[in-house]
């Protein structure tokens, strides 16, 4: 891979989520509802799955799609640990070097999974290739605006103590980017949407133990080396509390749907094929650009 892509420190991550699949019942409501949130998209789908690969689920994401009928589920993370409990066949591998051979599946899962990726549309096309024709890939990853109140205050409180800023949370991709990256990926009918997850704190450690069971914490290659100044992350979180000491972030979940392309799938129609005019279809009275229709004043 390109050393212009790399963003992450995959080997760190790898560890993090290695001790993550210790206390990773910790975070199991948010990984839950994420997933529930992601796989309610199937229920709209008459098409029957029978081989999924579940990309990252934690465990969350395999029992539910045996819950609905898929009969074959593989199950990879970044870590044997984590792969160990996800609730599929276990594949220790590397979304960026997918170890599958083209057409294996004809359902793709990501959930929260695919932000710690370097090159991000490189792992949407081995995703894709990984697809049989009219198969499905759902993802959800993080978008921009997640923790921007945490990043926000980090930065204030290092520029305060150290005179500088270091990253200390993951860049994230834009929502409006997210049909563009799977046209360029070469999926068929791509959407994407987003939705709003808000989650709230008594105590503001709680957070950063949840960043830790989710495997979630800083793996930026750009981060500051060495250990944060002990000062800085008191000095964060009281910038984040109310008036009753609690703090809440929110989470930008940006959904991808799109199918592995395929001939019996709809096809847009060619320019110029259409048989009735737009303004027959909505009843309106037709006029050439610029001028006025009857009963009003021109500009």
């Amino acid at each position: 891979m390109a050393s212009a892509h790399m963003i992450f420190d995959r080997h760190l991550l790898a560890l993090r989520r290695a001790r993550a699949a210790q206390r990773v019942e910790r975070v199991l409501p948010v990984l839950e509802d994420a997933a529930d949130r992601l796989l309610d998209r199937l229920d709209d789908i008459t098409l029957r799955f029978r081989h999924a690969l579940d990309l990252g689920g934690r465990g969350v994401v395999a029992p539910r799609l045996r819950q609905r009928g898929v009969e074959h589920v593989v199950s990879l993370d970044l870590a044997p640990a984590m792969a160990r409990i996800a609730g599929g066949h276990p594949v220790a591998g590397d979304e960026e070097w997918l170890p599958f051979a083209p057409g294996s599946f004809d359902l793709i899962v990501a959930n929260l999974s695919l932000h710690w990726v370097n090159d991000l549309p490189g792992a949407l096309i081995q995703l894709r290739q990984a697809l049989r024709p009219d198969g499905l890939l759902l993802a959800s990853l993080p978008a921009l605006g997640t923790l921007q109140n945490l990043r926000e205050a980090l930065a204030t409180a290092e520029h305060e103590q150290r005179g500088g800023v270091s990253p200390r949370v993951s860049p994230f991709p834009e929502i409006s980017d997210g049909a563009a990256l799977l046209q360029r990926a070469g999926f068929a009918l791509p959407v994407a949407d987003a939705e709003t997850m808000t989650l709230a704190y008594r105590s503001p450690i709680g957070l950063l133990r949840d960043l830790q069971a989710a495997g979630e914490s800083n793996a930026v290659l750009a981060r500051a080396p060495g250990v944060p100044p002990r000062a800085l992350l008191p000095a964060t979180l009281a910038q984040m509390q109310d008036e009753q000491g609690q703090i809440s972030v929110t989470l930008r979940l940006l959904t991808l749907t799109g199918w592995a392309p395929a001939p019996t799938q709809q096809q847009p129609a060619r320019p110029g094929s259409a048989t009735v005019r737009l303004a027959d279809a909505l009843g309106a009275e037709e006029h050439k650009l610029g001028e006025t229709p009857p009963g009003r004043l021109p500009h």
